[in-house]
């Protein structure tokens, strides 16, 4: 199967990559920066120029391909807007899919996007799942709703920096999955015929709020958090002045996933005819303890090694300068 992945530069996109090559597909990366994407190519992907905002470039970056996985998104220091690349560039790629005749398209979108018609991203999510649907494709779309990767550097870092943890006042339960993980179903969905033309929750194995990950971080660091409390209208009046200007677009629009958090609505969903489905084993998905227990004792062992080199490197001096 010739694959052609999208976004696949990102967190998500690099391990849908991997996972594609370990499988054996024939794995196209559809790219902006060839310099950028180098690991890409390392791995064994070919990688095709082109940009979802320039709909130009889209149909010589398809031809031949049989599948697209697309998990491209904006991000908060893009110069492109959400609007510009989750549904303009979106569009043109479901378009372009279709004149090309692609036979299987997988869409990573957000798990519960037609309840938060407020939150743009969402709302964009919601609207591109439709047109999808709509378009003719031989579709699946998968609904993750938080990474695990995401998590380091939100709660993980601070906290052995001792550095403040910013969390808002209201704290969903989020079902965080390893994107290694999520990486599994995209790529097990191109083989499953029950997958097509359907809509699956991509979800971890339990939701956690912020204060339940702070307590695991402690404990598996053996460090107390400093928890500093965001409050929502903080937050309101933050997007309201990105918006005035251009560069602030897609960090207001980023800023409006709070209002999902201030709900106090869980995003999670059942998983139990997922599995079945996919033929995937739910006992071998990652928890967010292992997963963080993995990082944290990677860390503390580089830390204790440092730590010990340092201080070898200290003795050692000072014995010399004893000598004289």
């Amino acid at each position: 199967m010739s694959l052609l992945i999208v976004g696949a530069t990102g967190t998500l996109g690099r391990q849908i990559a991997r996972r594609a090559l370990d499988e054996g597909h024939q794995v196209r990366c559809l790219v902006r920066s060839s310099k950028r994407a180098a690991f890409l190519k390392e791995w064994g992907a070919q990688l095709v120029p082109g940009d979802l905002c320039d709909p130009a470039s889209l149909p010589p970056a398809l031809e031949g391909v049989t599948a697209i996985i697309d998990a491209a998104t904006a991000r908060p220091t893009d110069s492109l807007s959400i609007r510009q690349v989750d549904w303009q560039g979106k569009v043109a790629l479901i378009q372009a899919a279709k004149a090309a005749g692609v036979e299987r398209f997988i869409f990573l979108s957000i798990l519960d996007a037609e309840k938060y018609p407020q939150v743009p991203l969402m709302e964009i999510k919601r609207c591109t799942e439709l047109f999808l649907a709509e378009s003719g494709l031989n579709y699946t779309i998968l609904r993750p709703c938080g990474f695990m990767q995401g998590l380091i550097g939100q709660y993980a870092v601070p906290i052995l920096d001792k550095q403040a943890v910013w969390v808002t006042q209201q704290s969903a339960p989020i079902a965080y999955m390893d994107t290694q993980d999520v990486a599994k179903f995209a790529v097990r969905a191109l083989s499953v015929p029950e997958t097509e033309k359907n809509s699956f929750p991509i979800v971890g194995t339990k939701a956690w709020t912020a204060e339940e990950i702070i307590r695991l971080c402690e404990r598996l660091s053996g460090q107390e958090a400093k928890v500093t409390r965001l409050p929502m209208n903080l937050l309101r009046t933050a997007r309201r002045v990105a918006r005035f200007f251009q560069w602030g677009w897609n960090l207001a629009d980023r800023l409006a996933f709070a209002e999902v958090l201030a709900t106090d609505k869980p995003l999670n969903a059942s998983m139990e005819t997922v599995y079945p489905v996919f033929g995937l084993n739910p006992e071998e998905t990652t928890t967010l303890e292992a997963y963080l227990q993995d990082y944290f004792s990677r860390i503390l062992k580089k830390l204790k090694e440092l730590d010990y080199q340092a201080t070898k490197t200290k003795n050692q001096k000072k014995k010399t300068s004893l000598r004289f």
